[in-house]
């Protein structure tokens, strides 16, 4: 069994089809989404309906809390009026986390991290206390099992893809960014290789994808639609380098 774990999306349809497109040709039916589907790139409908026809899980991001609040912002308005109605209620929606076991791990993923879609943690420089962190069980988890806390977490967020081992014998990975990369200026997400929902020990695998598209096409379609602030979109998604995103207030 194999599972295409994607995030952070941020209304980059091209991206978007182009690791769909990727996953289907590896035999993948199994996708679950760590969150972001909208903001920064224009197709911020046509994402969320993607998402919803493709992926069996859909957790929450940051930004799909954020987008679902009053913002005196003309750059967040013009993604909210692509929005109103029934995806905002659907976005509203969305899970916190999802915890499952496969190949005899317990297995959870979330957006950013166990505190919040908000809290923010890069494994690169954090301390190991950081890191060990994202393994509790907080406000926001409920885990399938009381007293125990998962082997392997996954994230999205920080949109750099990495997998490491964290001492004792835990496994955190993060499965990059679809639409809006800031490490490779690629479509980047993860599959996991193993035996899903089983608690028997069996093989178990982390793989980190990276899907080239046509980005100069998603540039273009974002000048097309009006999309406010474009430059700084096109330098992320040509360059990968970071303008900053909203905090909670």
């Amino acid at each position: 069994m194999t599972i295409a774990v994607i995030s952070d999306i941020h209304g980059n349809l091209t991206a978007l089809e182009a690791v769909l497109e990727n996953a289907h040709e590896r035999g993948i039916e199994r996708i679950f989404c760590l969150g972001d589907l909208i903001g920064k790139g224009p197709n911020a409908i046509k994402s969320v309906e993607r998402i919803r026809e493709t992926c069996e899980v859909v957790l929450l991001g940051n930004w799909d809390d954020f987008i679902t609040k009053k913002i005196e912002s003309d750059e967040i308005n013009w993604h909210q009026s692509q929005l109103a109605g029934e995806p905002m209620s659907y976005l509203r929606s969305l899970p916190f986390h999802y915890d499952f076991y496969m190949s005899g791990k317990y297995v959870r993923l979330f957006h950013a991290s166990a505190k919040s879609v908000y809290h923010r943690v890069f494994p690169m420089r954090a301390p190991h206390d950081e890191k060990l962190a994202i393994f509790e069980n907080t406000e926001h988890i409920t885990p399938l099992e009381s007293n125990i806390t998962p082997d392997v977490v996954g994230f999205g967020d920080i949109h750099a893809a990495l997998v490491e081992p964290i001492f004792p014998q835990k496994t955190l990975f993060n499965c990059g960014s679809v639409g809006n990369s800031l490490d490779i200026p690629q479509a980047t997400y993860a599959i996991l290789h193993g035996a899903y929902l089983s608690k028997e020990p069996a093989p178990f695998s982390i793989e980190i994808v990276r899907v080239p598209y046509d980005v100069e096409k998603e540039i273009a379609i974002a000048r097309e639609m009006g999309l406010p602030n474009v430059e700084a979109y096109a330098l992320e998604l040509r360059e990968a380098k970071y303008r900053g995103i909203p905090t909670k207030s």
